[in-house]
């Protein structure tokens, strides 16, 4: 295992470093979250290869929850869930050497359509103008409650 150096990222007040685990080299495995909520999950965050980034679902876990994987949930407030899916979404992004801009796609799940337009405005500010292809889709269920379920796929060089 190891880390990208001297990198530090604060999302939703937590100070997590973010780490690259490569169990070979091509693929490579990102693994930004080490809460204990995640650290029971069978998945990378997102995995490498070649110079295309592909983003597992990520939700937008209440900080305050994470130390123990069977609590571990989202707020209440669904404008504060929106900008900690974000903040997630970009932690991984930035874990694996990416920025933001280097979506070229994204596929937000949602369990409540009418959220659309406060979600769009929060998503919006991740951005610099340049916005990738991107589905909202509407599903019944989401796990731990979730509201949102972010994933995608960035690509070094873009755009």
């Amino acid at each position: 295992m190891k880390s990208i150096a001297g990198m530090m990222i604060v999302a939703a007040g937590i100070l997590a470093p973010p780490v690259l685990v490569a169990a070979d080299k091509d693929p490579s495995y990102i693994v930004a979250d080490q809460s204990a909520a995640r650290s029971q999950l069978p998945f990378s965050d997102a995995v490498l290869a070649g110079n295309t980034l592909y983003v597992a679902g990520t939700l937008g876990l209440d900080p305050k929850t994470m130390s123990d994987p069977k609590t571990a949930r989202v707020p209440e407030d669904p404008a504060l869930e929106a900008r900690l899916v974000m903040e997630a979404v970009k932690h991984t992004v930035e874990a694996a050497g990416y920025k933001m801009d280097d979506f070229v796609s994204i596929q937000v799940f949602c369990t409540d359509l009418g959220l659309y337009g406060a979600f769009n405005d929060i998503y919006r500010s991740y951005f610099n103008g340049h916005f990738p292809a991107r589905a909202f889709i509407g599903v019944d269920k989401l796990v731990r409650g979730a509201r949102f379920e972010v994933m995608g796929t960035a690509v070094k060089a873009a755009h």
